[in-house]
Parts: C-alpha cells; structure tokens; sequence
C-alpha cells in the first residue's frame, strides 16, 4: 500500500507531470485564459469615454442556476488520484490576491476516462483565470502557496452531484459531474513538484 493525498491505494504506476505555464495557446485544447493576456481584443464601452473596456475570451455556458463560489486553499500533494468533467457547464476558476496555482486537466473526449497521455499541468501566476470547455477532464486546482482565494463559476448542479458520492468507489456522478478514480481504474496516479 502507498499513501496519495493521505488516502490509503493499492500500488500504482506514477506519471510525472511537468508543470508547464499556462498560456493561452496551451490551454486552448482545454478552455480559455481569463486576463489582459487573453488573444481577444477588448472593445470600449460608450458610456465611459474608453475608460471601460471589455473582452470576452470564454462563453460561460449553463443548464441550471449558477454560483459563484469562493474557493480558500492550502498546500496539498502535486498528486492526482480523482479527475472529473462536466456535461452541463463550463466551470471557471479566477485568483483573487495574484497568488499561483496549478491546473491538472485533459481535453474533452467520448471515452470513459481521460485520454492519460494528453494530462497536463500547467501552473497559473495568479494574474489570470481560465473557463473550461465543456467536458474538459480536470482536477481541483492546487494552490501553490498557502491562502491562496479562487472564485470559482460553476452550476448548483455540481454540488448535488458531488454529494451524491458512491460509498464504495468514492466516485461521483449525476446530470453535471462524472468524478472518476484514475487510480482505481487504470493503476495509475499523477504526480507533479509544486514550484514557488
């Protein structure tokens, strides 16, 4: 037996993940980048004299009510044992406080699990967010430094969906969420060094 994120698991082949930085070029097969960096040109707003502009680098899409949910983090492992996606929006995580945070996902597919030879990791500066496609396979993000805040968009359906959590696969599912044991399933765990 070995130890992830504190849970007991079955041995398991680990992949190292190198942890690269999110641009916007990199994150394209998974969402967008949510900054002044994003590729999207923003435009004035008439009222103000172009004091006030706006861009719109993602299309937040959703079937049910949505929340904007303040996410507090501490330092956890670099290690991935669970990866979920959503059918039913496109979920957003946005840094108050410029603190970095890594991001572990996967492109969208029509399989059961995530294609493992295309997750990534790619570390945020704290200055941008993303928006996820829908069905982007990922992972909560990990902070890099202790008290670091991510408002994170989502709909109200994930949070019934993740309740609903199976007692003896500790996978959930629902209408919104497939949440899946990567280590259960395929024998194999992600693993990342979280760099300051």
């Amino acid at each position: 037996m070995t130890k992830v994120g504190g849970n007991s698991m079955p041995e398991c082949r680990v992949i190292d993940l190198t942890v690269e930085p999110a641009t916007p070029e990199a994150l394209a097969p998974f969402g967008a980048v949510i900054g002044r960096d994003a590729p999207v040109k923003p435009v004035s707003v008439d009222f103000y004299k172009g004091a006030v502009k706006m861009s719109y680098p993602a299309r937040f899409l959703c079937e049910h009510p949505v929340e904007v949910t303040l996410a507090q983090m501490d330092r956890r492992p670099g290690e991935v044992r669970y990866m979920e996606r959503h059918f039913q929006h496109t979920q957003a995580f946005l840094p108050l406080g410029g603190k970095p945070f890594v991001a572990v996902m996967a492109p969208p597919g029509d399989g059961e699990l995530p294609d493992l030879s295309q997750v990534r990791a790619f570390r945020f500066d704290g200055t941008a967010g993303f928006a996820m496609h829908l069905g982007t396979w990922h992972e909560f993000p990990f902070a890099v430094e202790d008290g670091t805040d991510l408002v994170v968009i989502l709909s109200s359906q994930t949070g019934y969906d993740l309740k609903a959590k199976d007692a003896l696969t500790e996978e959930a599912h629902g209408p919104d969420l497939d949440k899946k044991d990567i280590v259960a399933r395929t024998g194999n765990v992600f693993r990342f060094e979280l760099m300051e």
